[in-house]
């Protein structure tokens, strides 16, 4: 097959829609893997059911008898921490009849009751009623059949809770593989702990999830898309051109990949801009100098000055960049995607670097701010554009694959990652 002109009318099986040839340093992506919905059904067979999703942080259920409930990979679920302290993930089904058993979004709560016919349980997910004798016989309650069920596998990485739907997957630890260097990265900036902040943001984008994927490490876009960030960051004095240890890509194995580099932004952790004010600037030096005394002038400067942006696979994104957000999507359909965001600092952060901490989440990657509906607009139109897929059926992902040495920022090959993943999973082969 030639992929510098595919055919368009080729048939093609799902591995075969990611082509790869190193030898003439091409790549690409039949565009009906972002449109058909046979695509997005494999995808929710061979990935979402067998790869380890994102559920939530544990500070969001902090307290004994915390819980919140999430969608996550097409299931309802409560997520929560009963009286011991344990924490749980629970299909937030009613044995009984199907009903959802906790419809509020977040609370503390001793036990869980289903309003539809008032089965209750406990925090722990046991069958808490007691009928009167001769509604159900005496093997009712045992051998769990009346309890919440639990999800096949609940594991965490440094309060990082994630589900996975395969009783047989590889663990938590195994899956994660190098992307744990760069939790610990964003981890390490609490000196106690770090935490959720406030309750997230959702909203829906018109286009295929793994659009968001890709843009979501993909520095090529930055200055076409956010010019008028960059602008205004020049104009109020917020963009500075000095940095340490730009990195550049890093494949972290399964799918996962991150793009590092120097933050031309001011950080709550721990960089200084001038648009801050002399009076915050020995505030954040204070907590630059704190960071190299617990790790070391490497490590604590590369915590403080650098910025991350990090995919893992399939659909959980971590940028710590201007500010820290913890991002999901899930496929409603091949071109309907529904985000949720959270904000993640430092426990007990001074007040005024939170109040920074949060004004930057809001002003850059908040659904009202000046990246993410740059971002909006050009997912959506990458799918209108996928009308034409009859006649011009492919993208093209093989920028720097002739480069010699480690990729750049702006190179795609942190999508590629992404991509031979995909493929092989579609696959059957991981």
């Amino acid at each position: 097959m030639d992929i510098s002109v595919p055919n368009p009318g080729l048939p093609l099986t799902y591995p075969d829609m990611v082509v790869e040839d190193r030898q003439r340093h091409l790549f690409r992506v039949a565009r009906r893997a972002f449109t058909d919905e046979e695509v997005l059904e494999q995808e929710r067979r061979q990935i979402f059911d067998r790869c380890w999703l994102y559920l939530g942080h544990g500070s969001e259920i902090r307290n004994t008898c915390d819980f919140v409930t999430r969608a996550v990979g097409g299931r309802e679920l409560i997520f929560n921490r009963d009286r011991g302290g344990a924490v749980h993930a629970f299909l937030n089904t009613c044995p009984h009849r199907g009903a959802m058993v906790v419809r509020e979004k977040k609370g503390n709560a001793l036990a869980f009751r289903c309003f539809y016919h008032g089965w209750s349980f406990n925090v722990n997910g046991r069958f808490a009623s007691r009928f009167e004798e001769g509604n159900y016989g005496k093997e009712h309650y045992g051998g769990g059949c009346a309890d919440l069920v639990q999800v096949p596998r609940l594991e965490s990485y440094r309060d990082f809770w994630f589900v996975n739907f395969d009783r047989n997957a590889v663990s938590l630890g195994d899956y994660l593989a190098g992307a744990k260097e760069y939790i610990d990265l964003v981890a390490d900036q609490g000196e106690a702990e770090m935490e959720i902040v406030g309750s997230g943001q959702q909203y829906v984008i018109n286009a295929n999830w793994k659009l968001l994927a890709e843009n979501s490490i993909d520095a090529f876009h930055g200055f076409p898309v956010h010019s008028t960030y960059f602008d205004y960051l020049q104009n109020i004095g917020s963009l500075r051109s000095d940095g340490f240890n730009a990195k550049g890509m890093t494949s972290l194995g399964n799918g996962h990949a991150v793009i590092e580099y120097a933050s031309p932004w001011g950080r709550p952790i721990a960089r200084w801009v001038p648009s801050w004010g002399e009076e915050k600037r020995e505030l954040v030096e204070r907590i630059r100098q704190g960071l190299i005394q617990r790790f070391g002038e490497e490590r604590g400067l590369r915590i403080a000055e650098t910025s991350r942006n990090m995919v893992i696979f399939p659909n959980l994104v971590i940028n710590d960049i201007m500010a820290i957000t913890v991002r999901t999507f899930f496929p409603d359909a091949a071109n309907r995607m529904t985000v949720s965001a959270w904000a993640l600092g430092a426990r007990d952060e001074d007040h005024e670097l939170r109040k920074l901490r949060l004004f930057n989440f809001l002003e850059f990657l908040g659904p009202g701010g000046f990246a993410t509906p740059d971002d909006q607009e050009a997912l959506e139109n990458c799918q209108r554009g996928y009308r034409n897929q009859r006649e011009a059926g492919w993208n093209d992902i093989s920028k720097g694959m002739p480069r010699q040495g480690p990729p750049k920022n702006d190179d795609e090959e942190q999508m590629r990652c992404f991509w031979r993943q995909w493929r092989q999973r579609m696959a059957g082969a991981v």
